[in-house]
């Protein structure tokens, strides 16, 4: 009974002795901060952060190159693979050692002893802490493979100053990955763990050197390397002087470390793009610093897989001018750039076709007054035309006719978080810059509209419901575009395509202009655009496999003469797009596009009174727009000179002929810029019209307040009223609360004096036709 009891006190303090064992070391043996730290998607380090505890310590790294591993083994602990945790003989020569020279001067560990040892913070050197570390080294070769224990070593060892693991000491010495050293590199940073606050690069070289060559030669002895090699990496310099961590995507490491800190992040980013890009930038800024122009950012996307391939977050610019503000995600005035999405989504609903005459005149709809960049006007123009051009008359003219409310709603579907408030906090200026995005949401529905076409060729005909989803700058991405559907998810690939098509048209800037007439030109849909004040500019293209999208500008908002897109941010894409490869343009999506007869002249289907018509592809939904309105059947004398009628001259003498006219106030801008227009003819005096006339004022617009002014003389000035009449022939009479002022002829403008106050003006033609308007003097 007392043996049995005997044995089970002994069984339990095994079971407690073997429990310490198992739980004595720690599941979790470094737990320092460590470094932010981005590689490109070749391997290739972008930028690193140093620790919270001011340590460049790079996260773990379980990859080690052979000739460290080799190296470190042979210099720290030759019979690494061959012992449990510690050597037995190593010890006792360092504890004789000890012994004779009276204290502590020799410590035979092992490399697994030492990862014990750097766990703990390098504790002071005693008997005691050795028997402790043997104990856990034992412990951590059951725990751990010893390919696992050298790469603990090597992630942790310090390399002198503030530089810990071989991953940051390669980089700081060398400026060069561990796997790409040499023999002597990688011999050089394996001696260094040993005394690392004595020998270190830039001082001590005879020790450093003397420590090296040492280990070289054991290399040569044990024919890890030949002659040659030894002989060559003898003849090597030691580093003189540490290098740099490269900030080749400062800002994008800035964005990885609030979100992954600490971590070792393989991003998607090709770097010879990134370093390319980089000098774009900083070429550009040279140039644009000098009109006070201080920021700018690039972003890159490749449209199939959804990644990152380039990442500049601003210019290499000053702290005083804000360097380090990452703009790729600082929502900015839109100015034009959302112009696109308007086109889209009226072709998309059916409402325009690609060359719909849209009109272009003096416009003002309440308070609201939008004016054209050159302060011009061409009466009417080609929807595409005006897109290409980005005339903001016709845009805004366009969104009020398709409804603010519609047009917000497929904003929304797009995503752009910045667009934050309701349509009627925004009003009509929405489409010239009166909302705010960034450039990774742009750029983003850049290239969701550009993969739609994509993938609607790729499946045959159908979409995919997660198009529109987010990028990403992680290598390991997947993009998700969810299932796969006959319905659209936003706009229909046809009204896409035709929208890259009217892009692709967009003017290029100086030194690109003739890009069609060479082979190596790439083919892209793009667009600018200018915030109110000139604050930003904003140049984003695609094609079919890549996204460029531009913004420069000032990070404080200060706005500078000069600053638009077409000079300021459109040489900076273009650069970046002749230093990609080259795409072949979108496969046309004939299942989306119905061919349909137009008149040339208005863009509209054709009627049967158009005389020029032409087959087009038009999206699906064009095939319910209305018929040319503006071509009509008139009766003309044999000369052609008059518009005449049966109560004039005899039917067998009257011409019937289809014309195409525009209304009065769209005709007077239009004819100038059209010299083949040809205006309709007048009737004949001796002929009976009713309302055969129209007119249309030019100033005022609806709601117009007039203020007056005076003189140099102290002399109050008139105000200047003007008129467009479809008659050239035609007398106008002029009132204000119905007291004559005066009468014109041909060219209709008159100059009045009125006070202050509410006025009804009143326009009437010697046919009878009248007009009227309410203005305001103040």
């Amino acid at each position: 009974m007392n043996k049995l009891k005997k044995h089970k006190i002994k069984l339990i303090i095994a079971v407690m002795l073997l429990t310490a064992y198992y739980f004595a070391l720690p599941k979790e043996l470094f737990n320092k901060p460590t470094s932010t730290v981005i590689e490109s998607a070749e391997g290739e380090l972008l930028g690193a952060r140093i620790a919270d505890d001011e340590q460049w310590r790079f996260p773990q790294n379980d990859s080690i190159p052979n000739k460290f591993k080799t190296c470190i083994v042979q210099f720290e602990d030759a019979y690494f693979f061959k012992h449990p945790g510690f050597n037995p003989v190593s010890i006792l020569k360092a504890f004789y050692g000890n012994l004779s020279k009276g204290n502590v001067k020799r410590g035979g560990s092992t490399l697994t002893q030492q990862v014990i040892r750097l766990s703990r913070d390098n504790p002071a050197r005693t008997y005691w802490e050795k028997l402790k570390e043997i104990i856990l080294a034992t412990r951590l070769e059951f725990r751990y493979s010893k390919e696992k224990i050298l790469a603990l070593y090597a992630s942790n060892a310090p390399f002198g100053g503030n530089v810990v693991g071989l991953d940051m000491a390669s980089w700081r010495y060398f400026g060069r990955l561990p796997s790409e050293l040499s023999w002597a590199e990688s011999a050089t940073l394996a001696v260094l763990p040993n005394a690392p606050s004595l020998i270190y690069p830039g001082r001590n070289q005879e020790k450093l050197i003397v420590k090296r060559n040492r280990l070289l030669k054991k290399l040569f002895k044990e024919n890890y390397i030949d002659t040659i090699t030894y002989q060559l990496a003898l003849l090597e310099q030691l580093p003189q002087k540490p290098y740099s961590v490269p900030q080749t995507a400062p800002h994008l490491l800035q964005r990885v470390a609030k979100s992954q800190k600490g971590e070792r992040v393989k991003t998607s980013l090709n770097i010879r793009l990134q370093q390319q890009v980089n000098h774009i930038v900083k070429n550009q800024y040279a140039v644009l610093s000098q009109n006070q122009i201080h920021n700018m950012a690039v972003l890159v996307l490749d449209v199939k897989t959804r990644k990152v391939l380039a990442y500049v977050g601003n210019s290499p610019t000053t702290k005083q001018h804000q360097k380090d503000v990452d703009i790729v995600s600082k929502p900015r005035s839109t100015g034009s750039i959302l112009k696109p999405f308007l086109y889209a989504a009226m072709l998309d609903a059916g409402d325009l076709l690609p060359n719909t005459l849209v009109v272009d005149v003096p416009t003002q709809i309440g308070s609201y007054k939008p004016e054209n960049f050159s302060k011009k006007f061409d009466g009417a123009v080609f929807a595409s035309e005006a897109l290409s051009r980005s005339l903001n008359v016709p845009a805004v003219r366009m969104l009020q006719s398709f409804g603010l409310d519609r047009f917000h709603h497929y904003l929304k579907a797009l995503h752009l978080k910045d667009i934050k408030y309701n349509a009627n906090h925004y009003g009509l200026s929405l489409i010239l810059g009166g909302a705010e995005s960034n450039l990774w949401d742009l750029c983003k529905s850049y290239a969701s509209m550009a993969s739609t076409i994509n993938h609607y060729d790729d499946t045959q005909g159908k979409y995919y419901l997660n198009e529109f989803l987010e990028p990403s700058y992680l290598d390991d991405f997947e993009p998700d575009f969810g299932e796969i559907s006959k319905e659209k998810t936003i706009f229909d690939a046809g009204s896409l395509y035709l929208t890259a098509e009217a892009l692709s048209k967009v003017h290029r800037p100086e030194g690109d202009e003739n890009w069609e007439y060479f082979n190596s030109a790439n083919k892209i849909a793009w667009k600018t655009g200018t915030s109110f004040g000139y604050r930003d500019a904003w140049a984003i293209g695609t094609t079919k496999d890549i996204v460029v999208g531009v913004w420069v500008g000032n990070a404080d908002g200060e706005g500078r003469p000069g600053l638009v897109g077409i000079s300021t941010a459109a040489p900076i894409l273009f650069e970046v797009f002749n230093i990609l490869p080259n795409s072949t343009w979108f496969q046309k999506p004939f299942d989306e596009l119905a061919e349909v007869e137009i008149c040339t002249e208005s863009g509209y289907r054709a009627n049967e009174y158009c005389n020029n018509k032409e087959l087009v592809f038009v999206q699906q939904a064009g095939l319910k727009t209305k018929p040319c309105p503006f071509h009509f059947w008139v009766h003309l004398d044999e000369n052609e000179a008059f518009q005449v009628n049966t109560s004039c001259e005899n039917l067998q003498n009257i011409i019937h002929k289809c014309w195409f006219v525009l209304p009065p106030l769209m005709e007077f801008y239009y004819k100038t810029k059209n010299p083949f227009y040809k205006k309709l003819p007048n009737f004949r005096k001796d002929c009976i019209v009713e309302s055969a006339s129209v007119m249309e004022f030019i100033v005022p617009k609806e709601n117009t307040t007039f203020y007056l002014t005076k003189d140099f003389n102290e002399q109050q000035q008139g105000i200047v009223l003007n008129l467009v009449h479809s008659n050239s022939e035609a007398i106008v009479f002029w009132y204000l609360n119905n007291k004559y002022i005066g009468t014109t002829k041909n060219q209709h403008k008159i100059e009045a004096k009125p006070e202050k106050g509410m006025y009804k003006l009143t326009a009437v033609d010697t046919f009878g036709n009248e007009i009227s308007r309410i203005i305001e003097v103040k």
